[in-house]
């Protein structure tokens, strides 16, 4: 991630409640995605692919994230080239959440706005498109950094301390480069979900006959926005954790509560709340997480 708490230092208890919400909330994202899985005319929807698609790079977010935690718990002196890896997929995964999130809202305005052109324009193959671009885009910032580092940093065969960023890339280049990104990728997806969140609004106002659908499409999109801002606290608590002149124990409890509070938490949230929003996935969901115990619970398919 963009920043590792010194968990060296930290208590059982507190690396208990790190690692165990992760793993309660990957188990339900698997829930999520077996239920998609089983269910494949979702999957014809664009929507619910690019919502397979969140689940999918959060899950990633969450496994990194256990484990470098563990690697920093334990001590365990890294390969340098293995720790570039290993952080540059965690960066991708953690900017590929507010671009999908954006095409998520881009979704949900053609529908509203252009509703006889959805099928035409919202179609699997675009939708396919539109994912390889989001991996294009999040991988820019990763690619850049990793060929200053070949080029000016490759020293030592071993991480120095735990396998985070700042061990890996020192320079002050790579603070300038992943501000400079950060702003570019949170501005412009900021920008995307405003706009159609007020597109949206617009069509609310001016078509009764079809209020309720864009009634229901203007609440998905503010959801998309809180969930931004989820994302966006997520990748602040590296520029958080820098700002911070607190030193001793002290500096130790703040970093390990934003570790908790912007990194773990939000990534566990997100696809939850979103997930049981939804009126048709939320009795597949809960069908196949009671393993079927739900006897007025029956998995339903897409009309």
């Amino acid at each position: 991630m963009n920043g590792t708490t010194d968990v060296t230092q930290l208590k059982p208890l507190k690396a208990v409640l790190s690692i165990l919400p992760c793993v309660f909330f990957l188990y339900i994202n698997g829930v999520m995605l077996f239920a998609l899985l089983k269910k494949p005319l979702l999957l014809e929807s664009s929507r619910y692919i690019l919502f397979a698609h969140l689940l999918l790079s959060d899950s990633l977010q969450l496994v990194i994230t256990m484990l470098l935690y563990i690697a920093a718990a334990t001590m365990f002196k890294m390969i340098t080239y293995v720790c570039v890896i290993i952080t540059t997929i965690a960066s991708i995964a953690t900017k590929i959440s507010p671009l999908n999130l954006a095409v998520m809202s881009l979704e949900r305005y053609v529908a509203v706005c252009f509703p006889l052109r959805h099928v035409d324009i919202a179609t699997t193959k675009r939708t396919g498109n539109a994912v390889a671009v989001i991996w294009t885009v999040a991988s820019l910032d990763s690619v850049t950094h990793i060929f200053v580092w070949v080029s000016h940093e490759n020293k030592g065969f071993t991480v120095p301390r735990f396998c985070d960023r700042n061990s890996i890339f020192t320079l002050e280049i790579f603070s300038t480069l992943n501000l400079s990104f950060t702003v570019i990728y949170f501005v412009l997806v900021g920008m995307v979900i405003i706009y159609t969140y007020i597109a949206i609004i617009i069509t609310v106002k001016s078509a009764s006959s079809c209020s309720g659908n864009a009634s229901k499409a203007q609440r998905t999109v503010l959801l998309h926005l809180l969930q931004f801002c989820l994302c966006l606290t997520s990748t602040l608590f590296g520029m958080i954790n820098r700002l911070l002149n607190i030193n001793g124990n002290m500096a130790i409890n703040v970093q390990y509560a934003l570790f908790l509070c912007l990194i773990i938490f939000p990534k566990c949230l997100s696809p939850l709340i979103y997930g049981l929003r939804d009126q048709t996935f939320r009795h597949i969901f809960i069908y196949y997480f009671t393993l079927g115990l739900k006897s007025n619970v029956r998995p339903v398919t897409k009309t």
